[in-house]
């Protein structure tokens, strides 16, 4: 080994850090005004396109910078001063990658790389080698369309706009859905039908009905209904549809301005159903809790973590870091079967320190953390060490389901009592079935009447047909029990 004097040692640590830089801009074609937001650069050695990457799941490098009214046609020169992951580009493995450019303007579509009006670039391919002063060019002259949606005669698009949420955000704002019409909706014109509500899990998209003119609202059971499919959406991730310091009154505007506009145009009977998986599965949970007059039922699967004793396994409540437990193992944030990492929460929450809005991690502060000072949602955790904030998850603790639950049961039993059904697979990848353990036994104490239900398989076989057979029959059961108390 090579013997490393003193005086070389000092020399290397004074030698300013170089590394190959990008020359980013846009097109005034794409853009013609100046631009103030981030500026985000994607690599990926197999991805062709790599600003669609799973964030969160895939760990590529990534890199943002802040931009302040740069004008069209200029650039920004990115190195080792932007945010990086998981190394400053200087360290940066050596190899080919695949490069993409995304100006993030923040218009109110979830993922940077899919909303309206964010400009990109077409994809690159760079080397980096030892030539530290190699300089690439980037010119970002895409731009991400507006979504457009074509009805058909049984789906329909619900747009309205929201005088609750845009009081919030001080901008207009919208909340949106899909119509999905049963068979014989045209065909019975005195027919009223109950509603299902059906809330997609994180990445969903009710535009993914638009032009389809095969589908039709399935039935629960045997009970024709309207469908309408919800999906959350909006810029710092999922909604959920509970109201939060950073998204807004979205739980409200939902129950007081999109579901009285659906049910003042279609003919829906009174009678409002839930259901939905992950993410959806977490909302409808909440939604029956905190609206429990107001919902029939809701059948909730593999939902987020409904007890933050185990979110993903992790006690919020007595544990001090995210990335580490107590045997310094890295904690997981997705696995394989239940069992075999896959991705750690450390990585997730570093990635998306620069994919800094519309990811899964950052959406959970998004509903459950306060405002900070600086407009954007307080984090649980510090980036660099995972160590958990305790005054944040202080305000985190009113959206603990079952922490609601337990200490609300006396005031909500007469409108709650046996409406909920919670299911999930016993090796869910995300570690969600441990906290509907607890949610269970809590549930059980209480004799709130609400059947829990545990399979075979992950976040994703679990949905087989009998699951879906038992989960709808239970809907079924409500309705038929909310028709005899309305006399129908």
């Amino acid at each position: 080994m090579r013997k490393i004097t003193p005086l070389y040692l000092l020399v290397l640590l004074w030698l300013p850090a170089v590394s190959q830089t990008f020359s980013v801009s846009y097109s005034p074609t794409a853009f013609s005004k100046p631009f103030t937001g981030k500026l985000l650069i994607f690599l990926d050695k197999e991805n062709k396109h790599p600003k669609d990457g799973a964030v969160d799941i895939v760990p590529f490098p990534c890199f943002s910078v802040e931009v302040a009214n740069l004008q069209p046609g200029a650039s920004v020169i990115v190195n080792d001063k932007a945010v990086s992951y998981p190394v400053k580009l200087s360290d940066i493995e050596r190899g080919d990658y695949y490069v993409q450019a995304v100006w993030d303007r923040n218009l109110g579509g979830r993922a940077i790389a899919e909303s309206p009006g964010n400009i990109y670039s077409k994809t690159i391919r760079v080397s980096f080698t030892k030539d530290f002063n190699k300089s690439f060019k980037l010119v970002a002259d895409q731009v991400i369309p507006e979504q457009s949606f074509r009805e058909t005669d049984f789906v329909k698009q619900l747009k309205i706009s929201s005088s609750l949420l845009s009081a919030f955000h001080k901008k207009p704002m919208t909340i949106e859905a899909a119509v999905l019409l049963p068979a014989g909706y045209h065909d019975l014109p005195g027919k009223k039908y109950p509603v299902q509500f059906i809330v997609s899990g994180y990445g969903g998209d009710y535009h993914r009905y638009s032009g389809d003119t095969a589908v039709r609202s399935q039935p629960i059971d045997s009970f024709a209904c309207i469908t309408v499919y919800l999906d959350g959406n909006c810029a710092l991730g999922h909604s959920v549809y509970a109201n939060s310091a950073n998204n807004g009154p979205w739980g409200d505007a939902l129950t007081k301005e999109l579901i009285p506009f659906l049910e003042n145009n279609y003919r829906c009977n009174g009678a409002r159903l839930l259901r939905g998986h992950s993410s959806g599965g977490w909302t409808v949970l909440w939604l029956q809790t905190h609206y429990p007059a107001f919902f029939t039922a809701c059948w909730s699967s593999s939902p987020d973590p409904v007890d933050f004793r185990s979110f993903q396994r992790i006690n919020l409540y007595e544990g001090d870091n995210l990335f580490y437990g107590k045997d310094s193992s890295l904690r997981s944030v997705a696995t394989v079967a239940g069992s075999y990492p896959w991705a750690s929460q450390k990585q997730a929450i570093q990635q998306e320190f620069v994919v800094y809005r519309g990811e899964q991690m950052h959406s959970f502060d998004a509903v459950f953390s306060d405002k900070g000072a600086d407009g954007s949602p307080l984090r649980l955790c510090d980036h660099v060490t995972g160590e958990l904030d305790k005054k944040t998850f202080e305000h985190w603790k009113q959206y603990d389901i079952c922490l609601y639950l337990r200490n609300n049961w006396p005031v909500l039993k007469s409108d709650l009592q046996g409406k909920i059904r919670v299911s999930v697979g016993e090796q869910d990848n995300f570690l969600l079935n441990d906290a509907v353990h607890i949610l269970d036994g809590e549930m059980k104490k209480l004799d709130t009447g609400f059947p829990f239900a545990y399979y075979p398989g992950d976040h994703f076989t679990v949905s087989t047909a009998e699951y879906r057979k038992t989960g709808m029959h239970f809907l079924a059961e409500r309705y038929q029990e909310w028709t005899k108390l309305q006399g129908k």
